[in-house]
């Protein structure tokens, strides 16, 4: 919604002052599907010979995520704190024989199916089970753990940015090929130098578009999209950070609450629980069916 209305207010703005202060809009109506196909064709096949093909397929899904935004709100947030806590203290009960059912097949336990919407993030879940049972058989070192998670976020952020890189570097690219469309658009106008004045004048206006789309879409269209991908990749990765911190916090031998505790003041100041309402979260989860029993 935001991003429609800011590109509206870009149209509106740049070709609303040209044609206030006198300018002739059926000059670069003439000559912008021209241009346009100059620039923007240069610029989707420069991004294909650039790119692999798991990216390019990425890049799509990426700029619809721009417009949707982060996915993750303040529920999906206390609900991910909250299933921390039950995990954690069904381990902390029950040990590892408590703990690995739920594991092994997250989509049928009583842990996991309370928040369908974390259980559709199957990245994440995986992310929880495979930590929790490495914590089953040996965590003895926290450091190992912090390390390895550390270097897992690290891995599926650089997979999940690499749409987000490739439209940054096309975004780069475009005021050149604007310069590109607009050189071909001089060599035209040079092979009608016998024209008259008010001709070739149009001519060189023409050409000239095609620098303004190439300055304009970079600067305007593509390049305020990559930012906003990159924005919502960070946010959807901020659940990792919170799932380490929780996990880690705990192996330090920390208790269930106070680990928890430490997640919560990971979560984004935005969508954050206060202190009060996840007390309310978790003492709701403590009064739930209880997860040993349910295992065993």
């Amino acid at each position: 919604m935001l991003n429609g209305i800011g590109f509206i207010i870009i149209l509106v703005c740049v070709f609303g002052s040209f044609i206030m202060s006198g300018g002739k809009f059926e000059i670069i109506a003439h000559a912008l599907p021209h241009e346009m196909m100059a620039i923007a064709g240069a610029a989707i096949g420069a991004f294909i010979v650039a790119n692999s093909m798991a990216t390019i397929k990425k890049a799509g899904t990426g700029i619809m995520r721009a417009f949707k935004g982060g996915k993750w709100k303040a529920q999906d947030y206390k609900d991910l704190l909250t299933l921390m806590f039950t995990v954690l203290s069904t381990f902390k009960k029950g040990g590892a024989t408590a703990l690995e059912p739920h594991l092994d097949q997250p989509e049928e336990s009583n842990l996991f199916t309370p928040y369908p919407r974390l259980l559709k993030d199957h990245h994440l879940v995986e992310f929880i089970c495979d930590y929790l049972r490495m914590m089953t058989v040996n965590f003895e070192d926290p450091h190992q753990i912090e390390a390895a998670m550390d270097a897992d976020i690290e891995k599926h952020h650089h997979e999940e940015a690499g749409p987000q890189h490739a439209l940054q570097i096309m975004a780069d690219g475009l005021p050149a090929l604007g310069i590109v469309a607009a050189v071909l658009g001089v060599i035209k106008t040079m092979g009608s130098i016998d024209q008259p004045t008010e001709i070739l004048g149009a001519m060189i206006g023409g050409a000239l578009v095609g620098t303004f789309l190439g300055v304009l879409l970079s600067y305007c269209v593509v390049g305020p999209l990559a930012a906003k991908l990159l924005e919502t990749l960070e946010a959807d990765g901020k659940p990792y950070s919170i799932v380490k911190t929780a996990i880690v916090a705990y192996a330090q031998n920390q208790p269930v609450q106070v680990a928890i505790e430490i997640a919560r003041r990971m979560t984004p100041s935005a969508y954050a629980p206060s202190f009060q309402q996840l007390e309310t979260a978790l003492d709701e989860a403590k009064n739930g069916p209880v997860p040993v029993a349910a295992a065993a």
